[in-house]
């Protein structure tokens, strides 16, 4: 007789069942940060205290979901469980990665494919689902030229704001999607006001959220994944996948523009990811970044000079919206900086 339980990740016995069982079926990465976003896991034991299933929630995502037996049964007793405590949680859509050879099985129980590159797929089940989230906005004009931007803006800054202007001068529209994930300094709501509010005098732009559906956490779990992989190309070529797939056809977007990234390896291997996975059917415009006094204008600047109170050459560095917001809620802002989980 099986029974399902829930496995408690910081007792050390249990956590040994569980990673043994993982590893046995190929799984191998339990870095801090694929388990630190766990809220839960299940498993299913024999009568004999066999492991034969096990299966995590991290918000809406399902991960480290593994069983030991062909039957379907207990692959389907666990994601059904799974599915049954996200609804009880008032979650939906969730997600899914897995390795493409087990895509199927999630497929047989409802889940659609969002994105697939040769070592991974995202997969999507619940209600609103992707295309649900598109048709809220109008379908771009297939007979203008339509650029796309996607930002986190922590804050928005000048260069941001330069680069906006850059792609809103060389297109008919521009579609400005501003990433919604709550994991920065500034919450979603303020960064998405900051955007509008910056971009306001650019009546050709439309700022729009990204749900979990681009540059989201949702697209970037690897614990999957064999240590040969390339993970950042992985995370890259997936994310851009879901763009390409299902953003690029509904808003008839035909060019993508990006900062030039000369501080970050990851972000630059990124942009030149985005130009091998979307060219040429979308033009990839790389932006030399808007400069301060010689120097790249940047978010992680603009954090540093608020963190170390040099608040005129903050000023320099951002447009007069995001500086009245950060002078009007400094206090707060600061003390969240002293939590170290904000970026």
């Amino acid at each position: 007789m099986t029974q399902l339980v829930d496995i408690f990740l910081t007792v050390t016995t249990s956590r040994r069942i569980w990673q043994r069982f993982l590893t046995a079926a190929g799984i191998y990465d339990f870095s801090e940060s694929e388990l630190s976003v766990i809220d839960e896991t299940i498993a299913i034991f024999d009568g004999k205290q066999n492991m034969l299933a096990t299966g995590s929630l991290a918000g809406n995502v399902m991960k480290y979901i593994a069983t030991n037996q062909t039957d379907a049964a207990y692959f389907n007793q666990l994601v059904s469980e799974l599915e049954n405590r996200l609804s009880q949680r008032g979650i939906s859509p969730y997600f899914v990665f897995t390795k493409p050879e087990y895509a199927k099985k999630f497929r047989y129980i409802g889940f659609k494919s969002l994105s697939q590159t040769d070592h991974g797929v995202l997969l999507e089940k619940g209600y609103p689902t992707i295309n649900t989230f598109l048709k809220q906005y109008p379908r771009g004009d297939l007979a203008k030229r339509n650029g796309a931007i996607v930002m986190n803006a922590n804050p928005f800054t000048s260069g941001h704001q330069y680069l906006v202007e850059k792609a809103a001068s060389d297109n008919d529209h521009v579609y400005l999607f501003v990433v919604s994930e709550d994991c920065s300094l500034f919450s979603s709501e303020e960064r998405f006001t900051l955007v509008r509010q910056g971009i306001a005098h650019l009546p050709n732009v439309t700022v729009l959220s990204t749900a979990a559906y681009m540059v989201s956490y949702t697209t970037f779990p690897a614990y999957f994944l064999h240590g040969d992989v390339d993970v950042v190309s992985y995370q890259a070529q997936l994310d851009a996948r879901v763009f390409k797939n299902w953003f690029v056809p509904y808003f008839a977007i035909s060019s993508r523009y990006v900062g030039e990234e000369p501080l970050s390896l990851v972000t630059n291997r990124y942009n030149q990811l985005l130009v091998e996975e979307l060219q040429p059917e979308v033009s990839v415009k790389v932006i030399p970044r808007h400069k301060n006094k010689n120097k790249v204008i940047s978010a992680t600047r603009v954090r540093q000079y608020l963190s170390d109170n040099r608040l005129k050459e903050l000023r320099q560095l951002v447009p007069e919206t995001t500086y009245a917001y950060i002078i009007t809620n400094q206090l707060t802002i600061k003390n969240r900086m002293k939590d170290k989980k904000w970026k």
